[in-house]
């Protein structure tokens, strides 16, 4: 019962995860938009009024006026009922890492710990983890503080931030399985987005608000150390997605290089990113859209579908492959690897493996997961071959027979 009842909490914490999510990158991507289609405006009485920048937008059946004041209205005082975007932010992570304390946190031996990658217990592995979303937040802020004002500042940041990345990247995969590296690497970049809202974005807007009602005039560092945080959002938000989708697919993760591939990947999706986020401007300005970034992101994921693509069968897998098909083979196979979790006292997600009966029902199940996924066995905990996956893959493709 207790592994069915986390189950349930597995999928409304997801469910509520996307949502939220859903609602920050949404509401993120919106502003971007907005901020790099924005012209001065040619009306005198928005001119008057102290309008920045404008955009005219139809949606819906309507026609929306956005205005923009860069610091506040000049012809009316501040609004009480001011909408603040933050609750997506924090909504997200709170279901993010709720999740990741009911599937990985509670269940450290399996999730966290592969004893072929590191050999070391679940506590240290939990506390190790945990230091993970610390440390780099701490590392990223002081980078963005130390050099973030300074000339050349955008482009130092950006390339201490890259950098330490990368370091991140090795270490995750260095020392926690596969599956659970790439997913903390997403989770750590995106414990710093919603950091930034919470330590620099928010409160310097709160700041500057208070400022604007007492009639002072408000400091304009809170603006640029704002905006500087919410474009490294931006830019997070890609590698962050493909890094939380990618550790569902075995073959990804499951390399010796496989830091490699998690950085390549986070590379294509920022560089994509960019390519959308210029997109905008040069709309405006009447240039032409800038997709040369994109290009280089999708040569990156070009480069990756052609190293990773599993090598040409060898004669000694064609000569199996042409051999009978024994089902006690199979059986054997499965009731090695698999049935230390699926069967008749423990049925793993509701499987269970130690009949012949049983195999036939999940068949489709045992194919997509142990073959095409290469999920299972989970952290490949019981060293299942790829000659012995070849062998399932067999025994599917022939109609799963089991005599």
């Amino acid at each position: 019962m207790d592994a069915y009842l986390l189950d349930w909490a597995n999928l409304l914490l997801r469910w509520a995860h996307v949502i939220t999510a859903i609602a920050w990158i949404g509401s993120s991507f919106y502003f971007v938009l907005l901020d790099n289609s924005l012209t001065a405006p040619t009306d005198a009485d928005l001119n008057q009024k102290g309008v920045d920048g404008e955009m005219w937008a139809v949606h819906g059946g309507g026609f929306y006026h956005s205005n923009k004041y860069m610091v506040a209205p000049r012809w009316r005082s501040l609004p009480d009922n001011l909408h603040w975007s933050y609750w997506e932010s924090y909504s997200t992570w709170l279901t993010g890492f709720a999740l990741f304390t009911v599937l990985y946190l509670f269940n450290a031996g399996t999730f966290l710990v592969d004893k072929t990658v590191y050999d070391w217990s679940p506590a240290a592995a939990i506390a190790a983890a945990l230091c993970f979303y610390v440390v780099f937040w701490l590392v990223y802020d002081g980078i963005c503080r130390t050099f973030g004002q300074i000339k050349n500042g955008d482009l130092i940041v950006g390339v201490g931030i890259f950098v330490f990345v990368i370091l991140a990247s090795w270490v995750a995969c260095r020392f926690f399985a596969g599956r659970a590296a790439f997913l903390l690497v997403g989770s750590m970049i995106a414990t710093t987005m919603s950091a930034n809202v919470l330590f620099w974005i928010i409160p310097g807007q709160r700041k500057v608000v208070a400022q604007l009602r007492a009639g002072e005039a408000p400091d304009p560092i809170h603006g640029r150390r704002g905006k500087q945080r919410s474009v490294h959002n931006t830019y997070f938000t890609l590698p962050v997605l493909v890094a939380m989708l990618s550790n569902h697919y075995g073959w990804l993760y499951q390399g010796q290089n496989n830091w490699i591939v998690l950085v390549l990947l986070m590379l294509a999706g920022a560089l994509i990113r960019h390519s959308f986020v210029a997109r905008h401007k040069a709309h405006v300005q009447g240039r032409r859209t800038p997709w040369e970034h994109a290009v280089v992101g999708t040569l990156v994921i070009a480069g990756l579908v052609f190293w990773l693509a599993p090598p040409p069968p060898s004669a000694a897998a064609k000569a199996a492959a042409a051999e009978p098909l024994a089902f006690a083979d199979v059986k054997a196979v499965i009731d090695q690897r698999c049935t230390m979790c699926h069967n008749e006292q423990l049925q793993s997600k509701n499987v269970a493996l130690h009949t012949p009966e049983l195999l036939k029902q999940h068949a489709q199940q045992v194919y997509q997961q142990a073959v095409v996924l290469k999920l299972m066995p989970l952290n490949n905990a019981t060293q299942i071959t790829d000659e012995e996956r070849a062998l399932i893959k067999r025994w599917f493709d022939a109609g799963a027979p089991v005599n």
